[in-house]
């Protein structure tokens, strides 16, 4: 099923163009992989499918995901977007994800507030599920983040780099997680760590002001070049590296 299209999409900047005529469509199998250089336009690209941003073109949301005033998108922000300082516990935060079904005005029944505790305390929370937000650690925010953005059932869920402050345990957890999630809903995970991302996602889209999407979650160098996404990818072996683009000069790695 389609859940959402994004046809000939741009966005500016004060005239810089984030993005320039993005093709791109999304469908409730999907699980991808957002990849790119710093300032390629990643996070403009989830903002303009969220709605947040001002574009030309157009972005088609499904029926499936927008029904008049509800939208079933679930949003991990980068925890540099999220005011620390507002005076709200972890457990309202996860709660705020049901805002966009039940309306800013609702009231929170029983039942939303137990599956709140009981998804705080699957990701380790529980104890701290009253804790103001400017009283706990980065990591532990990330993950009652994700417990907001999975609250409402999502027929797609968008993570803008999920594991930014969390310890690896966490982050093998989180990606675990992740896999079970996507046998019910679309996944969309931006990332800079394109070693690990790619062992998790199906395929991979390439974002640096246009949009390449690959069929796969194997993407080589050469690939990279051919969609115009200068980053650097990471090989596994038995000791952890990086390999770099070649480079000559000053009589170095000639």
């Amino acid at each position: 099923m389609r859940l959402v299209t994004l046809t000939n999409v741009s966005v500016a900047y004060e005239g810089y163009g984030a993005l320039q005529g993005v093709d791109l469509t999304i469908d409730s199998t999907d699980f991808l992989g957002i990849i790119g250089p710093n300032g390629g336009g990643k996070t403009t690209l989830v903002k303009a499918i969220l709605g947040i941003v001002p574009h030309t073109g157009t972005i088609e949301l499904s029926p499936a995901i927008c029904n008049g005033s509800e939208r079933l998108i679930g949003y991990m922000p980068q925890l540099t977007n999220f005011d620390r300082d507002f005076p709200i516990s972890l457990l309202e935060v996860v709660l705020s994800g049901l805002q966009g079904r039940r309306g800013f005005r609702s009231r929170y029944t029983k039942a939303d507030r137990a599956k709140a505790e009981q998804l705080l305390n699957e990701v380790g929370l529980g104890a701290l599920a009253r804790r103001p937000i400017g009283e706990v650690s980065g990591g532990q925010m990330q993950r009652a983040l994700l417990c907001r953005a999975i609250i409402s059932d999502p027929k797609l869920l968008i993570l803008d780099e999920p594991t930014n402050f969390v310890d690896n345990r966490f982050e093998q957890e989180l990606y675990h997680t992740l896999q079970a999630l996507s046998r019910r809903m679309a996944i969309l995970v931006v990332s800079h760590d394109v070693g690990t991302i790619t062992r998790v996602v199906k395929e991979v889209v390439c974002v640096n002001r246009t949009v390449h999407r690959h069929p796969s979650n194997i993407i080589t160098a050469e690939q990279l070049a051919s969609y115009n996404c200068p980053i650097q990818l990471l090989s596994h072996g038995p000791v952890p590296h990086t390999v770099l683009a070649h480079h000559t000069g000053d009589g170095c790695c000639e």
